[in-house]
């Protein structure tokens, strides 16, 4: 039994269908896996016990005609391998279209009738409801494979080498660490930075025993430098020096991540993490950490959930500005006491 999942991308959408990945591997032990996802996010698979491969979507790459016949010899590996089933988690007319060429013998994808990936498809997994979670809505391919939904996995196994070299290169004990995750890909999903700078003030003054750590990419920089200015001999300023393994074992060595909407929260739901999540224009129902719905701090406004990148509101970005760094110093207090 062979079988290829494609979900490329983001971060946050590969870590809440991993659990697919779990279960088919638990209910047929002896079948082949491989899973299509864009080269920068590789990593976060690379050596998975569940794998027996990585089939690297080489997006910005192939964006450019005279990489056109990388793609094309990628196509020609994928038929030839005779999956027996393909799995489209992502549900748009590219993955769609890759998962018909790749001509396995079963395609199984989602409901996404605005996305146009459903046509390509054998059999298709609605979204029992427009409230449902991804994490279960992506579920919802395995019965119609035979597949049980329901069992213990280990979400994202613990990389021993990784975690000892995170020790190695940054103080991380015997330290209590708070992480801090400042970016998000829509400017619109971000807290402000000089929230996040008023709630290392807040929470350094009600414990001194804490230590935060500032996540994310190159591109967030800026923001982690303004954070860790509010508390420099507390903050660690990780932004574009973790890479996505090493992000992995810091959020599992961590005590509690505050967050965006975006991927590392994903990854401490994943792992079990308490979370205090930050949502403005998006649906926690539908996006929010797995199984920590009621550790998310949305603000009552009218405009909420937009679900839009850009906001349109009288009070631009209220839905985030407004939310004090008061209020969320309090949840994570209360987060820590019931961890």
């Amino acid at each position: 039994m062979k079988i290829l999942i494609l979900k490329p991308s983001s971060l946050g959408d590969v870590v809440q269908a991993l659990p697919v990945l779990r279960l088919l591997k638990r209910h047929r032990p002896d079948s082949e896996i491989y899973w299509w996802i864009d080269a920068r996010l590789a990593p976060l698979l690379a050596d998975d016990p569940d794998l027996a491969g990585i089939v690297r979507f080489e997006r910005q790459r192939w964006a450019r005609p005279w990489h056109w016949g990388e793609m094309g010899r990628s196509v020609r590996w994928l038929r030839r391998q005779a999956f027996d089933w393909v799995v489209d988690l992502q549900g748009l007319l590219r993955s769609g279209a890759f998962a018909w060429l790749a001509n396995g013998g079963l395609t199984v994808g989602l409901d996404e009738p605005r996305e146009g990936g459903r046509g390509f498809y054998d059999l298709i997994a609605r979204r029992p409801s427009p409230a449902t979670h991804a994490v279960d809505w992506y579920r919802q391919v395995l019965p119609l494979l035979g597949v049980p939904a329901e069992a213990e996995f280990q979400w994202l196994p613990e990389r021993p080498g990784v975690a000892a070299a995170v020790r190695r290169k940054w103080p991380v004990e015997p330290a209590r660490w708070i992480l801090l995750q400042p970016g998000a890909r829509w400017l619109n999903k971000r807290w402000p930075a000089e929230s996040f700078a008023g709630l290392v003030r807040w929470l350094a003054a009600t414990d001194p025993s804490l230590r935060f750590a500032i996540l994310g990419s190159a591109d967030d920089r800026a923001l982690g430098q303004a954070i860790a200015r509010a508390g420099e001999r507390r903050c660690l300023d990780l932004t574009g020096q973790v890479s996505l393994p090493e992000l992995v074992e810091w959020i599992r060595l961590s005590a509690l991540l505050v967050t965006n909407d975006t991927g590392p929260m994903h990854i401490a739901a994943a792992l079990g993490k308490p979370v205090v999540a930050l949502f403005g224009p998006t649906d926690p129902c539908r996006t929010g950490p797995y199984r920590q719905l009621e550790h998310v701090l949305q603000l009552d406004l009218p405009c909420v959930p937009c679900l839009k990148p850009r906001c349109a509101y009288v009070r631009p970005l209220e839905c985030l500005r407004a939310l004090p760094p008061a209020v969320v110093g309090a949840a994570v207090q209360k987060r820590l006491a019931g961890a």
